[in-house]
């Protein structure tokens, strides 16, 4: 969905002609992956992060455009928000730079924009939920100018023929409508990028898959929306409401929904690209010029351009990839089920965690997902969503268990020893693992100092709950840039 397109209507043939230009791609994957044409020799990770603009006072800053001008630099781009923005850390082997280099680099970048925005009046935040949104943030207005935006707002819209409702039940309730996706704005991630071989990305999805519940439950950090105490990371109903597409009567009948866990364990990468076709109607049918077939048949890598857009538009939590770089197609998980934040040490302990856990699993002589109903993945995430770092998941051979029982006795060795595995030494591991440890040893994490920082500032004065969550956002940028990790952040 990073590509930009025009504003135009479709026609009854634009989508004719995208059903069936996105059947010639499939076929050409299929006929690709067979023939296994893809870089896989020296995989990579990478990494975005989602983040959101506030003024000096620490409420949104609708201007995006003036701080992308003033960092110029194209690692940087727009998101759905006026108060967003997204970098594009640079791929990179994982072992590279030796211990800090990946966390250095991330750190000089944001730092870099920070200068750059400050100079035009805004300050970069990285945080689930920005707490001090409001309802009247995330109108119309409150889309980015690019095109792009405007257009997919419209065809969700065309597609489910009424508001959306966003309803979350969890410490408040909040119940609205919105006749726009931007409240989907509000949802700021943080997406490692994993490249894999077409031989092995089903057992890595499928790994990715069987601990996103474990990996939101430790790094939760969206406990508030528009004003309300609501699930411990509430970017996740958010997300699947806001983009939805059918109305009550569709979903009764049974048909997807466009942000998906998915409904089962897969045995290859085409399984995900070929549900996205046999599932999904296209929201923006925009055919290229290109010949997949007559490029694939000339030795050359096609783009696919129509199946990569089509799947920019089905959210997945753990989503395929599928990308052509100067050396060559390759696949890679992308992965989405994790908040913006709070510090960089936390965002590069929660990817050594990832990266080592999920290494781990693949390398088992039984795997867990051949151990654990999908079903089971499935409500592992909504409950960490729901109860954060203190929620009880489920894992095979350990049944229902606090999740800082199951990761400290049971995953974090795992994790240590798929980074090993990786090549990366104990000197490297530990510092970062350390912070994953510490989370479930103290049992903290953003989302709950976040909460507890809003009741003790609305218990120890007339602080409403307004000001209260204003006041918690200027305290939690001073520790963003401290970098000190959450679970050390003292409740002021």
């Amino acid at each position: 969905m990073g590509r930009d397109v025009p504003a135009l209507v479709f026609t009854r043939e634009d989508r004719r002609r995208y059903r069936e230009k996105m059947h010639t791609c499939l076929d050409v994957l299929a006929q690709m992956l067979r023939e296994s044409t893809f870089e896989s020799e020296r995989p990579r990770v990478g990494l975005e992060i989602e983040l959101n603009l506030v003024d000096d006072d620490g409420l949104p800053a609708m201007r995006n455009t003036e701080v992308l001008q003033a960092i110029a630099d194209p690692a940087w781009d727009s998101e759905l928000g006026r108060f967003n923005l997204e970098i594009n850390i640079p791929p990179r082997e994982l072992t590279t730079g030796g211990p800090g280099a990946w966390e250095q680099a991330i750190r000089d970048a944001l730092n870099h924009a920070e200068d750059r925005a400050s100079a035009v009046g805004a300050h970069l935040i990285m945080i689930g939920i920005l707490p001090t949104l409001g309802e009247d943030d995330v109108g119309e207005a409150a889309l980015s100018g690019d095109p792009r935006y405007r257009l997919l707002n419209e065809q969700i819209f065309a597609a489910r023929g009424e508001d959306l409702r966003i309803v979350v039940d969890g410490e408040e309730r909040l119940s609205t409508y919105a006749d726009t996706i931007t409240p989907e704005a509000a949802c700021t991630s943080t997406q490692f990028h994993l490249q894999v071989s077409p031989k092995e990305f089903a057992d890595y999805w499928n790994a990715a898959q069987a601990i996103a519940g474990v990996q939101i439950a430790l790094a939760a950090n969206s406990p508030y929306l528009f004003g309300r105490e609501l699930w411990r990371e509430t970017r996740i109903p958010l997300f699947e409401q806001a983009t939805d597409t059918r109305p009550v009567e569709i979903k009764a009948q049974g048909v997807r929904p466009r942000v998906w866990f998915g409904e089962r364990w897969i045995t290859s990468v085409f399984d995900l690209f070929e549900e996205n076709v046999r599932y999904f109607p296209a929201l923006l049918p925009l055919c290229d010029d290109e010949d997949p077939r007559l490029l694939h048949e000339d030795g050359r890598a096609p783009e696919l351009g129509e199946l990569t857009l089509h799947n920019g538009t089905i959210y997945r939590w753990n989503r395929p990839v599928y990308a052509v770089t100067d050396s060559g197609p390759h696949l890679r998980i992308e992965n989405r089920v994790l908040p913006a934040g709070p510090t960089v040490s936390d965002t590069i302990a929660n990817g050594a965690f990832y990266y080592g856990l999920t290494r781990a699993l693949v390398d088992e002589d039984r795997p867990v997902w051949s151990r654990m109903s999908f079903a089971a993945a499935e409500e592992n995430l909504h409950t960490a969503a729901r109860d954060g770092i203190d929620a009880r998941l489920y894992w095979p051979g350990v049944g229902e268990a606090p999740v800082t029982e199951l990761v400290l006795r049971r995953l974090l060795p795992l994790a240590h020893r798929g980074l090993e595995l990786a090549g990366m030494d104990t000197a490297w591991r530990e510092p970062l693992l350390g912070i994953i440890e510490q989370r479930c040893v103290t049992g903290r994490n953003g989302a709950l100092w976040q909460a507890e920082t809003v009741h003790q500032l609305e218990k120890g004065s007339s602080t409403d709950r307004r000001e209260a969550l204003r006041r918690m956002t200027r305290s939690y940028m001073d520790y963003m840039h401290l970098n000190a990790a959450a679970h050390t952040w003292p409740v002021d």
